[in-house]
């Protein structure tokens, strides 16, 4: 396969996680502005600019070292300001506040993915591997994996929100009280080789599906991606 330089690997990961996190992070102020809770907004952070919504651990360290460490990425943007009280209808609202980070993920997967196609037909006769088409690969399982991740019912990840909507009062304030340790919680599931499997059914599917739907062979697709997340080990 194709070897990259430094700064090509660096590339093909960085940009694919700052849009993903940025827009993510910025999903969620915008559905909740919809709403009626213009905090989010209020505090400049429906900013398309990555340097507002990088946090240091979550958007650098992090995802270096689950790379590396583990040939697993994921990571996270400073959490847009959200006030569900402000919201018209807090319980229902919360549920379309906390989806659309992975909906704009999910989106944003669907766009490498035609994006990865558009790539493989300018560049035909060329590996999978040329820079750009890796790239589109990389951006199609970084936001598969940060959709899903976000999916998991561990506060304070969004699926935790949902599942907050279900319970009664007493149920959910017991249950939000695991969000001062869910980071922790979750990082130790990653170190000791339990995120992956949680979450690796679902964005395996998803990318094989997302391969055929724009043609590309899902097997070709799965090598680059391989040979990717085992550069740095």
């Amino acid at each position: 396969m194709t070897e990259f330089n430094i700064v090509q690997t660096l590339a093909i990961w960085a940009l694919p996680v700052l849009f993903a996190v940025t827009l993510h992070e910025v999903a969620h102020g915008w559905v909740a502005r919809y709403f009626g809770d213009d905090t989010a907004a209020q505090q400049g952070r429906l900013s398309l600019n990555p340097i507002r919504h990088v946090d240091p651990v979550g958007t650098v360290l992090v995802p270096a070292a689950a790379v590396f460490l583990t040939g697993f990425i994921f990571g996270w943007a400073k959490p847009v300001p959200v006030n569900f009280a402000r919201l018209r209808r807090p319980k229902r609202d919360m549920i379309f506040v906390a989806l659309a980070g992975p909906g704009a993920n999910i989106l944003m997967a669907i766009m490498w993915a035609i994006a990865l196609r558009t790539g493989v037909e300018l560049t035909a006769g060329e590996s999978l591997t040329v820079p750009v088409v890796a790239m589109c690969i990389a951006g199609i399982f970084v936001n598969l994996v940060l959709a899903v991740f976000n999916l998991i019912p561990i506060p304070p990840l969004d699926g935790s929100r949902v599942v907050v909507t279900m319970l009664k009062p007493t149920a959910a304030r017991n249950y939000m009280r695991l969000e001062p340790y869910g980071i922790l919680i979750v990082l130790a599931l990653l170190f000791v080789g339990v995120l992956w499997p949680l979450i690796g059914i679902p964005v395996v599917v998803m990318l094989q599906a997302l391969s055929n739907l724009v043609g590309i062979d899902p097997s070709s697709v799965f090598s680059v991606l391989n040979f990717l997340l085992n550069k740095g080990k």
